[in-house]
């Protein structure tokens, strides 16, 4: 019989099909937090080989490419945010170079947002917390 002590219950990782669903319970609710606050959804997944973008969304004439990180309430590393580090932000900003090359490079103004989730343990609605303008596109990159 295998038995856990309290400390490694605590610091078990959640197995792959796990995070995934987290990922995708996540990805919903900022995707009907966005849409409550005005803007409109037009892909979710977005995959190319350099990269993916969880949801794309446009608010008044902005294109906003948008990465979701969630995390249950409790969770000991820090904010959702702090997962997207530099290299994350670079694989973001190829993929949204990519969609942007399928649209045909068109004159339009582009930014990044996070949306941080924080599901809570009762099964009641999740916390949501937008960041606009979370990072920029590098400054040697262009468009």
């Amino acid at each position: 019989m295998l038995r856990l002590t309290s400390n490694e219950l605590l610091h078990r990782q959640p197995s792959q099909a796990s995070r995934d669903a987290i990922g995708r319970y996540g990805e919903r609710a900022a995707a009907r937090y966005l849409k409550r606050h005005g803007f409109r959804i037009v892909y979710r997944n977005f995959r190319v080989p350099a990269g993916e973008l969880d949801l794309v969304a446009r608010e008044g004439e902005e294109l906003v490419f948008v990465e979701v990180k969630t995390r249950r309430r409790g969770h000991l590393r820090g904010r959702p945010m702090d997962a997207v580090d530099q290299a994350k932000q670079r694989k973001i900003v190829r993929a949204a170079l990519a969609y942007l090359r399928l649209l045909g490079h068109p004159e339009i103004r582009f930014r990044f947002d996070v949306v941080e989730v924080w599901m809570s343990e009762e099964g009641r609605y999740p916390k949501c917390h937008l960041i606009r303008e979370a990072f920029t596109m590098p400054a040697d990159w262009r468009y």
